[in-house]
């Protein structure tokens, strides 16, 4: 089969490699040379234009969309838009908020292209491993697309699947990424504990290990866990700053709109955004109002 994919960054040159390994013919587009030539060496075709992209595909074309969730995507589905035709469908792979998919599929509509939306996850692992895709979309345009998400999936019927109409997909996804912060929270703070355990001098690589094996919490993220203590037992090399993509924030968001208590991975996020006030006013406040009602020491800088 073949697919237009827009966007060659890591994730969408090793996707791309997927499909060609299973016999896909992918053409790709990204205003990047870096990028086409990862492209070119793993022996797909790169064009330098969106206009050359679309005229390369044999219609109906498939257009695989890998950029930045907002703005990004919004002018890459307007621009295709005015390019693709009736019978086209685009895919958006990112992490799109779901109602900006149940946008980009009602403008699409009106000129007969076909929308679906695929949360995906599984990161630079899903070149050897695979990825694992929460599909959105009418059935008989996802039942069309099957081939390609079976090329990507960890097995055909593994890993993948419909989950609904347009938006349903990335609304899967993001509820998954927000599970995804509070059981890395969890780890964090648990192997925080063994680590101020001083006086037991804990070896926190080895009890990974063993986690690994038989433990009820063993998992792909404990897996992560493991490499990373064993690269670097100490973390000496990273900084206490821990990004956010802004689906764990439109998860909680969602839970406020559904009257649905999700405390822990409300509280994951808010860690998540404590970790980047490097110079916390807030508590500073907190210490200097127990100084004032109690008398308490207050620490000086």
């Amino acid at each position: 089969m073949q697919l237009g994919m827009i966007g060659l960054g890591k994730m969408g040159n090793f996707m791309a490699q997927r499909l060609m390994k299973a016999g896909h013919d992918v053409i790709g587009f990204d205003p990047s040379d870096k990028a086409r030539q990862a492209l070119t060496d793993a022996g797909g075709k790169p064009v330098d234009a969106l206009d050359k992209l679309v005229g390369a595909l044999q219609a109906p074309r498939a257009v695989w969309v890998m950029v930045p969730a907002g703005k990004v995507v919004d002018e890459t589905i307007e621009a295709l838009n005015g390019k693709l035709a009736r019978g086209d469908v685009v895919i958006d792979g990112g992490n799109s908020n779901y109602r900006d998919d149940q946008r980009h599929a009602e403008l699409l509509s009106h000129k007969g292209i076909d929308y679906v939306d695929c949360g995906t996850s599984g990161g630079v692992w899903g070149l050897k491993e695979g990825y694992s895709m929460m599909v959105g979309g009418d059935e008989d345009v996802v039942d069309r697309l099957r081939p390609i998400f079976e090329a990507l999936a960890p097995g055909k019927d593994k890993g993948w699947g419909r989950v609904g109409p347009v938006g349903s997909g990335h609304f899967v996804k993001m509820v998954h990424n927000g599970i995804e912060y509070g059981m890395m929270q969890a780890y964090a703070e648990g192997f925080s504990i063994f680590k101020h355990k001083e006086e037991f001098k804990l070896d926190l690589e080895q009890i990974a290990q063993i986690w690994r094996y038989g433990s009820v919490v063993r998992s792909w993220l404990l897996d992560l866990v493991a490499n990373a203590l064993q690269r670097d037992p100490e973390m000496k090399d990273i900084a206490a700053y821990v990004v956010d993509s802004g689906e764990g924030r439109w998860t909680v968001a969602e839970a406020i709109d559904l009257d649905v208590p999700a405390p822990i991975i409300t509280a994951s996020l808010i860690e998540r955004l404590r970790s980047r006030d490097a110079d916390s006013f807030s508590d500073k406040l907190l210490s200097a109002m127990r100084n004032e009602f109690g008398g308490h020491a207050m620490k000086k800088e």
